[in-house]
């Protein structure tokens, strides 16, 4: 049995640590001690990891480039006329350019189907109901 040099409690003599305060014994916690702490003290600033940051728009490569309200607005009303619009909706969606445009185009489409759909719905559900109504007159 060996006791503490900090608080006196008894301990075996294999054990490299105080079992009452945790203290250890023959510097068997120097290399835990020794090393830095793996976080940044009070007052004390690490380097930002060094990734690469765009300063400019056009040094983001094409396909990530956003897009400008006034490219939304312009796609809006480009996918708004009814042939020609739905045919660059189309290709806009399927495309691998700028997938902020190609995001944009798979929304427009998703509200377009779902517009249609609810459509279809709301036409049924009057049709019956006034093909009802002339029945009764």
């Amino acid at each position: 049995m060996k006791n503490c040099a900090t608080c006196g409690a008894p301990n075996a003599d294999s054990a490299p640590y105080c079992q009452s305060c945790g203290s250890s014994f023959n510097n068997a916690g120097a290399y835990y001690q020794s090393q830095p702490a793996p976080y940044a003290q009070a007052g004390q600033y690490r380097a930002a990891p060094s990734v690469s940051v765009y300063t400019t728009p056009t040094q983001i490569p094409y396909e990530y480039r956003p897009l400008s309200p006034w490219a939304y607005l312009g796609y809006t009303l480009l996918y708004s006329i009814p042939l020609i619009g739905f045919i660059f909706l189309i290709v806009f969606a399927l495309s691998d350019g700028n997938i902020n445009r190609r995001n944009h185009a798979r929304g427009y489409f998703c509200a377009l189907l779902v517009s249609v759909i609810l459509g279809v719905i709301v036409w049924l559900v009057f049709g019956a109901a006034l093909g009802s109504l002339a029945s009764y007159m």
